[in-house]
């Protein structure tokens, strides 16, 4: 089994004020996980002490960082990252389509070598706006990230999609790819923010063919409460080895070629 896990985790500023990037480190390790999707991390900001967090983190963890900044500013760097103590290689990072005046968005590509064969992995914090999240689905379903040549299955899509169930963006995805939390062997879905009661399910773990999805949930812990806005959801997997359907993307057939995997 390999386990995968994705967590805004607010510049590492927790519901009660306090700032402290070990604290979501601590909250990660007790998941062992082995790949970890960040959202909201401060790299070189003032208003975070000018620590690069996204380096902390995974050197507390043990882990190899890739880091994409969705926002520059001078020096100050805000952005996502993907953490593995795996093998693993940077394929992509770059923006996603914005709305005038809004906050950059972007999203960060890595192949993971995880039981079974390698693993493609984007990380994404999709945006506020109904309209502006539809428009950075379909970017991500598109030619230059998943409907590419490159993106074959199995692969992973995560983050924060700010996006409930019944949006056109979560629905947009659910057409081509399954929510995690909808797989047969979850007991029900469950919402992952705000933090300390959630409510609304907004980010999300999608999955490929080739992914058959064994848990997922998010972690309800006192320590996860308190350490940002949101929970972070933990998804239990393994990789399968059906046969190569066709994933429509774009309106066009794309068959997905599998690697051969090894029993879990």
């Amino acid at each position: 089994m390999t386990r995968i896990l994705t967590y805004n985790v607010h510049r590492c500023l927790g519901v009660d004020g306090k700032l402290d990037p070990a604290r979501i480190a601590a909250v990660i390790a007790a998941c062992q996980p082995d790949i970890v999707a960040l959202q909201e991390l401060d790299v070189g900001r003032k208003r975070t002490g000018g620590v690069d967090q996204a380096r902390l983190i995974a050197d507390q963890l043990g882990m190899q960082m890739h880091f994409h900044p969705a926002m520059r500013v001078m020096e100050e760097l805000y952005g996502d990252a993907i953490l593995t103590a795996r093998p693993s290689r940077l394929v992509k990072a770059g923006p996603l389509p914005l709305r005038a005046g809004a906050e950059p968005r972007g999203a960060l590509w890595a192949a993971v070598q995880a039981q079974g064969g390698e693993l493609q992995v984007v990380n994404t914090h999709l945006g506020l706006r109904g309209f502006e999240r539809l428009n950075q689905v379909q970017a991500l379903l598109g030619p230059d990230w998943l409907g590419g040549p490159k993106c074959t299955a199995p692969f992973i899509l995560l983050g924060d999609f700010n996006a409930v169930p019944h949006s056109r963006a979560y629905r947009r995805i659910v057409a081509k790819m399954r929510d995690a939390q909808a797989a047969p062997l979850v007991h029900r879905a469950q919402p992952t923010f705000p933090g300390r009661m959630p409510v609304l399910r907004i980010d999300h773990v999608f999955v490929s063919a080739g992914v058959e999805v064994t848990r997922a949930e998010p972690i309800r812990t006192p320590l996860a409460r308190r350490a940002s806005d949101h929970l972070p959801l933990l998804v239990e997997f393994r990789l399968t080895i059906p046969s190569a359907p066709a994933l429509r993307i774009n309106g066009a057939d794309a068959a997905l070629s599998l690697p051969e995997a090894e029993p879990a």
